[in-house]
């Protein structure tokens, strides 16, 4: 797995968090995890980590089937 594979994935959710006024920022790749920061309005949203684990993970699932865990940094 590599960056740019994350970083594509990430530019095609990247507008659905923006149109709430958030946005996500990749961190880090290692091995099959990826760390990521959210900012904006989704860094402090109480669904912070249902967006996470319901988009993110899952359009990195199904892109990158390698991908093992998302970390919030």
């Amino acid at each position: 797995m590599t960056k740019q594979q994350v970083e594509a994935v990430i530019e095609r959710i990247r507008p659905f968090l923006q149109a709430d006024g958030g946005d996500i920022e990749l961190l880090a790749v290692a091995g099959n995890s990826a760390d990521v920061r959210l900012t904006g309005m989704c860094a402090g949203c109480p669904s912070a980590l249902m967006t996470l684990h319901v988009g993110v993970e899952t359009a990195l699932r199904e892109e990158i089937p390698e991908f093992d865990s998302l970390r919030l940094a």
